[in-house]
């Protein structure tokens, strides 16, 4: 695709961006600074490059999910303002 071929003013009325005529023109010598760009990115061989989704590994740094002991039904229960039937109370809240 080349700058011609490239109508400014549809693309600024479908992203819903006003434009002066001035504006306009500077959008599109920059539109075609850009595809003159990827035009030369075009000429690399990339037949041997393995797809990536990211530029550099990304690897999760999280611990093991280990079962550690924790509080007992009593103790979570211990500062509660209000529990029945081994239960938190809490106010009813309807919107």
């Amino acid at each position: 695709m080349t700058a011609v071929e490239i109508d400014v003013n549809y693309v600024a009325h479908l992203a819903r961006i006003a434009l002066s005529p001035e504006e306009g023109q500077k959008l599109g010598a920059q539109l075609s600074q850009i595809l003159g760009y990827i035009e030369k990115l075009n000429e690399l061989d990339v037949s041997r490059v393995e797809p990536t989704a990211h530029a550099v590994p990304l690897v999760n740094v999280t611990r093991p999910d280990v079962v550690h002991p924790s509080l007992s039904h009593e103790e979570a229960l211990r500062n509660a303002p209000a529990h029945a039937n081994g239960l938190f109370v809490v106010p009813k809240i309807v919107e």
